[in-house]
């Protein structure tokens, strides 16, 4: 696992528990270098967001218990993939983001600017 500071420089809070989210399902956007996708950006999702991500392919809704996922309604926590949210963002389809939650691997892809832009 790589070190938890979030994109503040800080130490890397949780994210949510319930839903129980992380690439380690530990409830933190921590990563390492087999998240290739890097799921590290802590969302509070929207309807508009989870819809935007389902366009592009990336079902948040549909409950895969075999990957031990439930399935995100509006207003879940959920560490999402940075380029998934950057696209998002591109589209003006974003969703808040907590910056205490979101990992500081999240810079590679998005520009501290734009998650301010949605700090939750």
């Amino acid at each position: 696992m790589l070190p938890s500071f979030n994109v503040l420089g800080e130490e890397l809070l949780q994210c949510s528990i319930d839903p129980l989210t992380g690439w380690f399902r530990d409830g933190c956007c921590n990563t390492d270098r087999n998240d290739r996708s890097l799921h590290t950006v802590c969302c509070v999702v929207t309807e508009d967001f989870l819809n935007f991500a389902l366009s592009k392919g990336n079902d948040l809704i549909t409950p895969a218990p075999q990957f031990n996922f439930p399935g995100l309604k509006e207003g879940d926590r959920w560490c999402v993939c940075a380029q998934t949210w950057q696209d998002a963002y591109d589209s003006d389809h974003a969703c808040p983001v907590v910056l205490e939650a979101t990992h500081e691997e999240t810079l590679q892809i998005i520009p501290l600017e734009n998650l301010r832009e949605y700090a939750y």
